[in-house]
């Protein structure tokens, strides 16, 4: 990871949880990082936790602004592009179906026409690792693990918007990139169900028990015997940043992409979840109950992450077990220690560090 010491860096979605993470793990590695977002996407937010803002460069834009965005992207000529921005919640891509496309088709079209600019200055390559999800494959509830090649499109908004932008991608990648000489070099991410500590979106199983037992609350569960393949944030942008590294010393990735994900066998139940937890935290409380809002959500989906063992040498390094202490011990700290979050977040990288590296 010292390729990136000294190296331009810019973040998109740098407010959001796994921005937020993916910022100070690099700016610790010693990149000069800078973010881009439209907003500040939940109070609290593990940005402001950490006060973010003070260890980075950033500047507010809507990325969907096609001229602002690309013409920022030309300005500042990073090395490395981590594209995170997006809207990426099921259930609110239902109530707001519009906010989701423009938010993710929209803002990856920015992001690509900036690279298209920087690509004609032609002064030094500029990798690019877009984040899609997990979600843009057809999900036909089957137990396997979906392969970088399945079919892609599902019917909800979310997840077409997120095909979508992966055939975006690879337009642009064939129609622009092609050349054997070209300066950009752009891989598609692909990963879900990411836990840890400061993520307070709505509708998400961790975040939703957390504000329930910080206020001593029932929690209310939709699906409980749905199955995700729950890993925590850290081995995701570990995932990241090493197709990120890959991507810079060989071409040949250009225009692939990645499954990040736990072994299929591993994919635990929201039941399963909450018990664990219950364990830990026995005040905690449950009740299952059905939304009054009727969306189409998948109860099974597991990936194939075959290829990135294989060519990224990445893996999960972290238990089910280790993953969710990792998580309830940060919001634990958060809410009842009181200890400097920025720190502890700090800390929790380091501790990380030492795991996958003993591994």
């Amino acid at each position: 990871m010292q390729i990136f010491k000294n190296k331009k860096v810019l973040i998109t979605g740098h407010t959001g949880f796994k921005g937020s993470w993916l910022a100070l793990w690099l700016n610790l590695l010693g990149a000069k990082v800078i973010g881009i977002s439209n907003k500040i996407m939940t109070e609290p937010s593990h940005y402001k936790a950490i006060n973010l803002k003070n260890e980075i460069k950033e500047k507010f834009i809507d990325l969907s602004n096609l001229k602002k965005t690309s013409d920022f992207i030309e300005k500042i000529e990073p090395d490395f592009i981590f594209h995170l921005a997006a809207q990426a919640l099921v259930k609110k891509s239902f109530l707001n179906p519009y906010e989701t496309w423009i938010s993710n088709l929209n803002g990856t079209l920015s992001i690509l026409e900036g690279l298209k600019k920087l690509s004609k200055k032609g002064k030094k390559i500029c990798t690019a690792v877009l984040i899609t999800s997990d979600k843009v494959y057809k999900n036909l509830e089957l137990d396997i693990g979906y392969k970088e090649n399945d079919l892609i499109g599902d019917y909800d908004p979310y997840s077409a918007s997120k095909a979508s932008a992966e055939l975006l991608i690879q337009s642009y990648v064939k129609s622009f990139f092609n050349n054997g000489n070209s300066k950009v070099r752009i891989a598609t991410a692909r990963a879900g169900n990411v836990i840890g500590g400061g993520d307070w979106s709505d509708n998400r199983l961790i975040p939703d028990f957390v504000k329930s037992w910080s206020k001593n609350k029932t929690l209310f569960i939709r699906n409980p015997n749905s199955t995700r393949p729950w890993q925590h944030v850290l081995e995701v942008l570990r995932g990241y940043v090493l197709l990120a590294e890959k991507l810079q010393k060989n071409s040949n990735l250009h225009g692939e992409s990645f499954n990040f994900g736990p072994i299929s066998k591993n994919g635990y139940t929201v039941v399963q979840l909450l018990k664990y937890i219950k364990a830990k935290l026995p005040k905690i409380r449950w009740s299952i109950k059905k939304s009054s809002k009727k969306f189409k959500e998948a109860k099974l989906l597991r990936l194939n992450s075959n290829k990135a063992r294989k060519i990224l040498k990445w893996k999960c390094v972290l238990s089910f077990n280790q993953s969710i202490d990792m998580t309830l011990n940060w919001y634990e700290n958060y809410y009842f220690k009181r200890k400097n979050s920025k720190d502890y977040s700090v800390k929790q990288i380091l501790d990380y560090t030492n795991i996958y590296k003993n591994k």
